[in-house]
């Protein structure tokens, strides 16, 4: 049989005297300095949550569009580092305004969820219908 075909359990853990890993019943020494990689072609993996937990999983997905966005903002911020500068502050900007507008419709679901009756009696909550000037 082939490599693959074969399934052996792997699992990591401290001995009283050292680390060790258990392959299958037996217990076997290993250094400090050991590291296993394994790598797969397979775009859309899925792990048990157990094995997830042990193991440090690294997605290297680049499509083409996000790799065109990378290069652009690599060229951009050698030949042009104030607009650069500008798209950042921008991009940061945008982020505190979705931060704001979640918090704002939180706070109204909460006070709509919590109005009995008519809510049309709480003026606070008719600020949030008012057009901004």
């Amino acid at each position: 049989k082939q490599w693959y075909q074969r399934r052996v359990a792997i699992t990591a853990g401290t001995i009283k005297k050292g680390r060790a890993i258990k392959i299958g019943d037996k217990d076997v020494d290993y250094s400090p300095n050991f590291r296993l990689i394994l790598h797969t072609k397979l775009a859309n993996t899925h792990y048990k949550p157990e094995l997830q937990a042990q193991c440090t999983l690294i997605n290297f997905t680049v499509t083409r569009d996000g790799l065109e966005d990378q290069l652009l903002a690599e060229v951009v911020a050698k030949e042009r580092p104030d607009l650069e500068a500008t798209k950042s502050q921008l991009t940061k900007q945008q982020n505190d305004f979705k931060i704001t507008l979640k918090g704002l419709e939180d706070n109204l679901l909460s006070r709509l969820s919590a109005a009995e009756g008519n809510f049309l009696g709480d003026t606070l909550i008719l600020y949030f219908f008012l057009p901004v000037p």
